[in-house]
This record gives structure tokens, sequence and C-alpha cells, in this order.
């Protein structure tokens, strides 16, 4: 029977079914005062002014919101959370001058959390989906994309998507979780020769016939995978039906951003060193820019993606945490939102629209989620906030008091 939220200061939210650009970025339908959401089978039923609601729709229950903001339910669509292990020792040596770069060259980074993900369980793994997607709630985040990419071998990446499978089917996962191989995520030691091979011939169709992932990404970058290697991983992974994300110009200027949008991504992420071929490509294109400034400030570099320069040439620029081990340790899209507005000169309207309804669009649920909309699966947030202002004005601190995903309240009173 149909749920009434209602005692809101604010209903905040970007609409559509596809994906906002430019100024659109900044157009949110808002409603003050008497407004209320009804809730009917997991899917909003109707959104507005109490006084608008149809005489047909007759409430069974109600939820008080307390004077509570709602915003549609945060996507988070880059992250890697299906891994084993911590790096905080890193993170110290971090803080002492080294770079992420030597941490990994002298065995480090990437290669420590491959270590500890292979000698995980599956079962160990999947808990550590469910505990990360837990936090991540806490935080606001409805829909998730997981990667693997720590295990780097036929075995052990399969183990991490069997892992993510597991965690997102579990009925207490208080987040839906989208599934994406990434094999071709670092090379395993002593195997550049023929890891490539290993991923087209092997890895790719394993993940396919079980149908473990939705989309396959790579890492191109200056001392990982080259332009051909990553373009020739992701063409295989398309024709067996893997649509292709791309790790694009996050270090170094390697034209991923133009590869992205050649193969018909579904995003190019990072982009902290796009080129201006690399923008106007994205611009031209409905291949996502899915900017990730907790890496740039996790990592110390001054270094954003231009993401000023992204929404005013029409590209469609979404948030994401890009959680790991060791380049961003953080489950909070608020963070996400407040370091691309502060950090990023985007306005607070596009960060949410960013993080919510373009977000969706990269995982290809903007028809389903991202937005307060009738028809669309029930997935919001309710801060403890008058208005949607404050996700970033009163920053630091965690606003999310209330989640609901599928009309299901997942989160209440911040636990």
């Amino acid at each position: 029977m149909p749920l009434l939220i209602h005692n809101l200061s604010q209903i905040a939210t970007p609409v559509g079914r596809g994906a906002a650009r430019g100024a659109s970025m900044r157009r949110l339908t808002t409603y003050d005062g008497e407004a209320v959401i009804v809730v009917e089978r997991g899917r909003f039923l109707y959104v507005g002014p109490r006084a608008e609601m149809p005489r047909e729709i007759i409430v069974d229950d109600d939820f008080d919101a307390r004077g509570g903001t709602a915003v549609p339910g945060f996507v988070d669509a880059h992250t890697h959370i299906a891994f084993a292990g911590t790096r905080e020792s890193e993170f110290n040596r971090r803080l002492q001058g080294e770079t992420y770069e030597e941490i990994a060259a002298s065995g480090g980074g990437i290669a420590s959390t491959v270590q500890a993900t292979r000698r995980a369980s599956e079962e160990q793994l999947a808990e550590n989906v469910l505990a990360h997607a837990r936090l991540m709630a806490l935080h606001g985040t409805t829909t998730a994309e997981v990667k693997s990419g720590y295990g780097l071998d036929k075995e052990s990446e399969l183990k991490q998507l069997r892992a993510i499978r597991a965690a997102a089917t579990a009925e207490h996962s208080p987040v839906r979780l989208v599934p994406t191989c990434l094999a071709a995520h670092e090379f395993p030691s002593g195997g550049r020769d023929t890891y490539v091979a290993t991923i087209v011939d092997e890895i790719l169709p394993a993940v396919a016939e079980q149908r473990l992932a939705t989309f396959c990404d790579a890492f191109v970058e200056r001392g990982v995978f080259s332009r051909e290697e990553g373009e020739s991983v992701l063409r295989a992974g398309a024709e067996l039906g893997l649509i292709p994300r791309l790790h694009a110009d996050e270090l170094s200027d390697t034209d991923g951003a133009a590869l992205a949008v050649e193969l018909g991504a579904a995003s190019a992420d990072h982009l902290m060193h796009v080129s201006e071929r690399g923008i106007e490509a994205l611009a031209k294109s409905t291949t996502v820019a899915n900017l990730l400034p907790a890496t740039s400030f996790f990592l110390m570099s001054d270094r954003y993606a231009p993401a000023r320069a992204l929404i005013d040439a029409g590209a469609i620029v979404a948030l994401s945490t890009d959680c790991n081990p060791g380049s961003s340790m953080t489950e909070s899209m608020l963070m996400a939102m407040q370091l691309a507005t502060l950090r990023m000169k985007m306005t607070v309207e596009e960060s949410l629209t960013a993080a919510t309804l373009n977000a969706a669009y990269s995982l290809h649920l903007s028809s389903e989620t991202g937005s307060i909309e009738t028809g669309k699966r029930a997935d919001l947030v309710l801060l403890d906030a008058p208005n949607y202002l404050h996700l970033v004005y009163h920053f630091g601190v965690n606003l999310v008091r209330d989640v609901f995903r599928d009309g299901n309240c997942v989160v209440r009173d911040g636990r």
C-alpha cells in the first residue's frame, strides 16, 4: 500500500530519463513547504504539493521527514570495493613525501592489494563488499558500480566478480550493486607479455558466459595499459556483450577520452590530464565524463579534472568516489560533491545532478533511478537540513538521516 513521506522542508531533484548537459545541469525541480512524496511497490507514485495530490491515492502508512530535505539517492558510478587488506602504511609514506608511483615501484600500490585479495576467500570478499556498501548507504548512496581488478588472473578475477554478485543479491544489501570486470587494471608480476591475451581469450569469455559483469573497464595510462592494449581489451569485451568503460587521462594525457568516445564507452573516468581534443570529443558524444575529485584530494594533488571546461563544452559530467584502498579511501559521495564544488568550481546544483541523474546515466540506469520522479525506483535521501544547499554549505559532516532504496528504509536516523 502507498507510503506517504511528509513534513518535508524541501524536495530537490534533477528530472528526466536521460542525462543533463551544460546549463541543464543547474536546473533542479524544487518543492518547498507542503510537498509530499508517495511511494508504492518500490516506486514513486506522486511527488509534489500535498494539495495537488490526486484524490484516488489512498495512503496506508506515513513517514515523518521531520523537516528534512529530500534528494535522490546518490549513484556512485566508479568504485573498487571488492578487495581485501588496507594500505594505511602506504598512505603514511605519502604523507612523508613519497609519490604514489614510487610506492608502486617498490612493490606497493595495486600489487599489494592483489596479494591480499588473492588470499581472501570469496565469502570474505563478499562480506567486505557488503561492509563498504553499508558505509555508502549511511552517506546516501543507493546504487554503486563495483569493479574487479585486484585478481589479475582468471581464477581471482572470477572470484571477485562472484563475490560482487553474492553481495548484490544478499537480502540485506542496502545498495544496488552493478558489476564491472576490470581485469585490465594492472599487469601481474612477470606476466606483461601474455596478460592481454589472457584477458581477451580466457577471462572475458568466462565473465560473459557466467554473466558476472555488465561492464568491461581498462586502465589506459603511462606504465600500465597502452592505448592499443586497452582498445584490444574493450573491443573484445564489447563483442561479448560487456559495455566499455575506461580509466582515462588520470596521470598523463594518453588520448584516453577520445578512445572512450571512439569505442562508444559508457564513461571515461578520472580525466585530470584530459586534452582539448578529449574534451571536444566528450562534448559531442554520449560518453560520460566521470570525475573523481576525492582521488586528487587523497593523493594530495593540486590537479583536478577540468569540470568547468567539460560542463561548459557540453559534456555529460558525473561524480563518483573511486573508493579504493590506495588512492581514495572514502565511501562518501557527499565528500565527492563537496570537493567538486570547492575545488573544481561546480555549482551545488551541478554536483547534485552529477552525483545522481548523470551517474545513473553512465550505468545505463537513468530511466530507473537518479531523480525523484513518478514511475522511477523510490531511491531517496532525507537530509537533516532545510534545503539542498546544505549539501556543500554544511561541509565535513554527514547530513544523511534516512535513506530509502526501492521504497524500503535502509538507513533510519543515521544508522
